[in-house]
């Protein structure tokens, strides 16, 4: 993969999209993870006005730290940054209160923080006139759908939703990310306990690529114990999230 044309490949569509779209630039929120590093430094060489947002609810120690540690980065690294902390922890509380105790399960819940996250940063884009850039990667948008309908996955485009996790890394590494980031384990950052992707998914990124790629493919060949235990995993989280990956249903009514 040549890391430099694709990056500005990338870059020449963010600036084409804001302007032709006529806004001002892009907003991203930061999670200390991998696909949001890359994307806001993918907006940030736009040169175009980026607005990075630190948008911690209860939030694991070490995640919020590489957060701010990349958002420090960034703002040496480019004058067309700015960033904001929003400490949602006390409006995701008030929700808890409100909502009927019966139906707070973990995954709900985690479903509402990264709810909470999207309206804070459309807060943001509509004040400041700046798209919500979103940063999902290939094997999430359209591969397992491991994201939150409108929550992570409600955003205006999406930079590196054709990049697998695998050239997510290769193109923030050549871009001079901070190594805390590049050597964390990818999560999600929705639960308190810190749990992984591959703690949530049941597999490695790497392993879902290669799922990916060959439920596109003919190939017949003998598979390993764990290769056909990776792919029940993909088809699961593929088909349970159709809903997610596809374009909502439209009921057509028939014009006779």
């Amino acid at each position: 993969m040549d890391s430099k044309r694709i990056i500005e490949h990338i870059v020449k569509w963010l600036k084409e999209y804001s302007s032709h779209s006529k806004t001002n630039g892009y907003v991203i929120g930061i999670s200390g993870g991998i696909d949001s590093a890359l994307t806001s430094t993918l907006c940030a060489l736009t040169s175009k006005k980026v607005i990075v947002l630190n948008l911690p609810i209860k939030q694991n120690k070490t995640e919020f730290e590489r957060s701010k540690e990349h958002i420090n980065w960034l703002m040496s690294s480019f004058n067309n940054v700015e960033t904001f902390t929003v400490d949602l922890s006390n409006t995701l509380e008030s929700i808890e209160k409100s909502l009927p105790n019966k139906i707070q399960d973990q995954l709900t819940m985690a479903n509402t923080r990264s709810r909470l996250r999207m309206a804070t940063l459309y807060a943001f884009a509509g004040h400041y006139k700046l798209l919500v850039a979103g940063t999902g990667n290939k094997v999430e948008d359209f591969g397992i759908g491991f994201f939150t309908k409108y929550g992570d996955g409600g955003v205006d485009l999406s930079p590196i939703a054709d990049l697998y996790k695998t050239e997510v890394y290769q193109l923030a590494s050549s871009l001079g990310v901070v190594k805390s980031i590049l050597s964390a384990k990818p999560t999600d950052g929705l639960f308190e306990d810190g749990r992984t992707d591959e703690d949530q998914i049941g597999a490695t990124y790497l392993e879902l690529e290669w799922a990916m790629e060959y439920t596109t493919k003919n190939d017949i060949g003998d598979l390993t114990q764990r290769q056909k235990d990776v792919l029940k995993i993909y088809n699961t989280w593929h088909h349970q999230n159709k809903h997610k990956i596809e374009a909502i249903p439209v009921c057509i009514i028939p014009r006779n």
